[in-house]
């Protein structure tokens, strides 16, 4: 990039990472501070909003699974407007804007209307609930690859997922916006050949102060969701690599206990 590449007229897609604002990369912290108006997601944390510059105008357009405020063809619209009338314009979104962030939608938009787009990245769930534990999404000979998968679908419509292939093993599954299909999930796992007894970790706010964590096996998670997430943010990881989150507890309650 130039210097100046936020010049008037262009937007940035930013990735607002899970939460804490020291986990945003020094660029989104510019972009930021430099923008004329922004958009952002209601997953996006208060403090993370509270780099937004006086006077900068800020426009939440929700986006929160089951509670969208704007439809995604209304929130392409007012970029499109805010563009066009020379703005500085970010959009900032949750996690990496490249991971479930329907960003391909609003890139095409913006480009249809002849004006540029960048996207900045940023820390995705997965990552931030993985290293709040002090685990690794893969590790040699257990976990040879990570999966990210969303639970969202369409209202009313079935989890229209490959769960003979998601239960196959050797992978950590992490599911984004699992927390109303928990019980679901570990149902259709269990039937496709998945052990009840595969270690599961629940991450609620993953990185805020708030953060809470609750390390179970697949067929409990649908307790132990309901029990621990009340209407937070949540992550499921899935997979033997989260064996390792229930050994981490028990040590730490060892230790407090020396």
């Amino acid at each position: 990039m130039q210097p100046d590449d936020f010049a008037p007229g262009t937007v940035w897609l930013v990735g607002a990472g899970p939460g804490d604002p020291d986990l945003l990369t020094m660029k989104a912290v510019r972009l930021i501070s430099r923008a004329d108006i922004v958009f952002y997601d209601a997953l996006v944390s208060k403090r993370v909003r509270a780099l937004i510059r006086e006077g900068t105008k800020g426009v939440n357009v929700g986006k929160r699974s089951g509670r969208h405020s704007k439809d995604q063809s209304a929130i392409n619209a007012m970029l499109v407007g805010a563009v066009r009338a020379g703005k500085r314009v970010v959009r900032l979104k949750g996690g990496d804007p490249m991971v479930f962030g329907r960003a391909t939608e609003e890139i095409s938009a913006i480009e249809a209307a002849g004006f540029r787009v960048c996207v900045c990245p940023g820390i995705t769930a997965a990552s931030a609930a993985a290293a709040s534990a002090g685990l690794s999404l893969t590790l040699r000979g257990v976990a040879r690859d990570v999966r990210f998968v969303t639970a969202h679908s369409r209202r009313g419509a079935a989890l229209d997922l490959d769960w003979a292939s998601l239960a196959r093993g050797g992978s950590t599954l992490a599911f984004y916006m699992g927390r109303d299909v928990a019980g679901h999930i570990a149902r259709r796992l269990i039937e496709a050949g998945m052990s009840g007894a595969t270690p599961v970790l629940v991450t609620c706010n993953a990185s805020l102060p708030d953060e809470q964590r609750l390390a179970t096996r697949l067929d409990l998670l649908d307790l132990a969701t309901r029990a621990l997430a009340g209407s937070a943010p949540t992550l499921i990881l899935v997979g033997p690599a989260m064996a390792l989150a229930e050994r981490a507890r028990s040590g730490a309650m060892a230790a407090e206990a020396d």
